[in-house]
């Protein structure tokens, strides 16, 4: 069956659109050919810095004819209605359509429309360049006098479709006077001459030889493996950063990896900066020695090209800047280490963190009162802890980290050293910003901990205030993440700190909790049973919903929670027969049978013993309490008749079973768990 190969060529696609651009691709194209009837068996689309590139397999070569069935007014309808349904249908005349009769709906009319299939050649002319004008690219531009846009501007168009065994057909349309063909180009410099294309086999070839690496995965891999052989061969190891790989795998299409080096003088400086120069100014992968793990002055570079002199005017020209950049930071850095942290304080009045939430200079004196209450509470020093966030934003009107601000934080920490502050001190500096991301660490030094919290909390509780908060769509102050962020440094250190929040911003802090514990493996329904509006102490909530899935992972759990089912489905349908509510105030004097007894003195122990436990903060054993409830609960029903005829006995029982229903919810609500 045929087979489509489209290549959009381009003046360069920025690295970080290529990916995304290759699966938006994939994704308009397969669902605009389904939705126009046509099938095919496989998809697959590419990306280099000059080309988007799709190839669809065993599409078939026209649409296949329909018949639809539409339905009409009845036959008596109004003209009105008739005349409406013949133009909706296509019809000239109800001559033309047929009677049917329904035993309900009597006789009615309807229209058979047959449609005839259409070339898949022209179908492709139609959907292919309205794929093109509505791309979702994130930064679109429009060139020379056209409306078209796109990344960057477009320079050929292939677009070819037939058989593996005939000559292919161009699938013919324009972009902004740019006529689709079937001819491509090689690597810019090395291969720039036209070639013809067929099919995607012969293009895939044909661009090898061209010196072009057609798919992304596959220039990274050559990447990295190339950078490695040449790292090991010097007793170095490569530093891993996959961001930049795909990064650098997005800026050539014929990767030629080499070696460079720069003086050993510029170790002096702190490595991360060092790396974050050579990554930032020139894209290249930094070295360690391999026995002992320190940076080595040596870097790894990818270039576009096979040079005719190996590549040592590349390599001399990228050790050339690479120098350059260093000695600019290494100047950064003595210049900062002359001026001490607290000196830096002043110039904070001067840096706005926000118009309605004041200066970076304001924002720490709230960090200072924060993080001083919360330091008890998290076991930390609150002399040290004061420091420190006195200390947290220093570094913000440092030199390098004007230059590098995602340096931000860990400066403070080498300058704060470098002045003699403790190494506690020292660390929350540079882990109050901490975790950064669902794959950052997480503080776990008392200090460093309650700096963090105080820094998120203090940022949540503001925009809250000023009414910023996060829309389904929007988050410019990266709020969900602060929250995350509280939650992994209080459940990942086992902290039991209560958040003492106004409504809506707690409830925030619940959404983004159950978010937390499904990624997981926590069931929703569990946490949804747990969580109540004024839940505050995201540690219990945690323990609570383990305690849950444990006691519900067993056959006596799962007894119990059918138990409650009964007993609770009992009383609802009671309440509303009669309109009334049942509090759970059992007589004594009213249980007669020894199985109501029992399951009584079953409820009285454990509410008490329940009670005690989350008292103690115990919810593990709070919730195993509940499963001593499973056999007086079983041995109830198969014994006892609830709605007895006796309206006293009756009423008594079914507040047994409202007892037994909120003795349950001390722990949870069972009403939400499915299954």
């Amino acid at each position: 069956m045929p087979e489509l190969l489209l290549e959009l060529f381009s003046e360069e696609i920025p690295a970080r659109f290529q990916r995304r651009a290759a699966r938006d691709l994939k994704k308009a194209t397969t669902n605009a050919l389904v939705d126009n009837g046509l099938s095919y068996e496989s998809a697959a689309a590419f990306a280099t810095p000059r080309r988007l590139a799709l190839t669809i397999t065993d599409i078939p070569a026209r649409s296949p004819d329909t018949r639809v069935e539409k339905k009409g007014p009845r036959v008596d309808a109004p003209d009105k209605a008739i005349a409406g349904f013949l133009r909706g249908a296509g019809l000239a005349s109800i001559n033309d359509a047929q009677i049917k009769t329904d035993p309900k709906k009597g006789r009615f009319y309807v229209a058979i429309i047959e449609k005839k299939g259409t070339d898949a050649i022209a179908i492709l002319a139609k959907i292919l360049p309205e794929i093109i004008a509505s791309f979702p690219w994130a930064k679109p531009m429009r060139w020379g006098d056209g409306r078209t846009q796109w990344v960057r501007p477009l320079r050929a168009i292939s677009a070819t479709f037939g058989t593996e065994n005939d000559e292919v057909e161009i699938i013919p349309f324009a972009i902004e006077g740019l006529q689709s063909a079937q001819t491509t180009y090689g690597h810019r410099f090395m291969a720039p001459d036209p070639i013809k294309v067929r099919r995607f086999n012969d293009y895939a070839q044909a661009l090898t030889k061209a010196k072009v690496v057609l798919d992304l995965d596959r220039r990274m891999e050559i990447i990295k493996t190339d950078a490695e052989h040449l790292a090991f061969a010097q007793g170095l190891s490569v530093i891993e950063d996959n961001g930049l790989l795909e990064e650098v795998a997005g800026l050539v299409e014929w990767p030629v990896v080499m070696m460079g080096k720069f003086d050993t003088s510029y170790l002096e400086l702190p490595e991360e900066v060092i790396i974050t120069t050579i990554k930032a100014n020139q894209k290249c992968f930094c070295l360690r020695d391999g026995h002992s793990g320190k940076l080595a002055s040596r870097f790894v570079l990818t270039a576009n090209i096979e040079a005719s002199d190996g590549g040592k005017t590349i390599i001399a020209g990228n050790e050339r800047v690479i120098a350059a950049r260093l000695s600019d930071a290494m100047f950064f850095y003595k210049n900062d280490l002359a001026i001490a942290l607290e000196q830096r304080l002043p110039k904070l009045d001067e840096m706005v963190f926000h118009k309605k939430l004041g200066t970076q200079a304001e924002r720490v004196e709230r960090l200072v009162e924060l993080a001083a209450k919360i330091a008890p509470m998290v076991g930390a020093d609150v002399e040290d802890t004061n420091r420190a966030a006195l200390l947290a934003k220093a570094d913000l009107v440092s030199e390098m980290v004007f230059e590098f601000p995602e340096l931000q934080g860990l400066m403070g920490r080498y300058y704060a050293l470098a002045q003699g502050e403790k190494p506690e001190i020292a660390e929350a500096i540079e882990m109050h910003y901490k975790p950064n991301g669902p794959g950052d660490v997480v503080p776990t030094q008392p200090v460093s901990i309650a700096v963090a919290l105080a820094d998120k909390l203090d940022m949540l509780v503001g925009f809250w205030a000023i009414d910023e908060k996060p829309t389904g769509s929007r988050d410019p102050f990266a709020l969900r993440r602060a929250a995350l962020g509280v939650i992994r440094i209080i459940l990942e250190n086992n902290l039991s700190f209560p958040l003492e929040l106004e409504e809506d911003l707690l409830g925030f802090f619940h959404e983004r909790l159950k978010v937390s514990l499904r990624d997981t493996g926590a069931r929703h329904d569990l946490v949804d049973a747990v969580l109540s509006g004024n839940s505050n102490d995201l540690l219990a909530i945690s323990e609570r919903v383990g305690a849950l899935s444990a006691l519900l992972g067993k056959d006596s759990g799962q007894s119990l929670l059918a138990g409650y089912r009964r007993g609770v489905n009992i009383v609802a349908a009671e309440e509303k027969k009669h309109a009334t509510s049942y509090q759970g105030e059992v007589n004594p004097a009213l249980l007669t049978m020894l199985e109501e007894k029992a399951l009584a003195g079953a409820i009285d122990v454990t509410r008490t013993l329940v009670d005690e436990l989350i008292a103690a903060d115990n919810y593990q054993g709070a919730i195993e309490a509940l499963s001593q409830l499973r056999q007086p609960v079983d041995i109830f029903f198969e014994a006892v008749l609830v709605n007895d005829p006796d309206e006293a006995t009756r009423e008594n029982r079914l507040n047994l079973l409202a007892s037994l229903r909120d003795t349950m919810h001390l722990v949870a609500d069972f009403s939400k768990i499915d299954g």
